[in-house]
C-alpha cells in the first residue's frame, strides 16, 4: 500500500467525534494487540507454553468479535 493510502486510513480512524466511538469500534483489535504483546513477553521470559497458549487468543478474539458484529447486523 502507498503512503497516501496509508494517510487517507489513518485520517479515516481519526476522524472519529469521541474517543468513545474510537474504542467502542476498535476494541477487539485492541484485546487482540494487548494478547499478542502479553504472549510475545511470556515466549520472551521463558514461559514457551504460556505464550503460545495466550498466542491462539489473538484470532479468537478477532473471530469472536467478527461473528457478534454479523449478528448485530441483521
Amino acid at each position: 500500500m502507498s503512503f497516501v493510502t496509508h494517510l487517507h486510513l489513518i485520517l479515516l480512524i481519526f476522524e472519529k467525534k469521541t474517543m468513545k466511538d474510537f474504542i467502542e469500534t476498535y476494541y477487539p483489535i485492541i484485546l487482540a494487540f494487548i494478547s499478542f504483546l502479553m504472549s510475545v513477553t511470556l515466549w520472551f521470559t521463558g514461559n514457551k507454553l504460556e505464550g503460545i497458549f495466550v498466542g491462539i487468543w489473538v484470532p479468537s478474539i478477532l473471530s469472536l468479535s467478527i461473528a457478534i458484529r454479523q449478528r448485530r447486523k441483521k
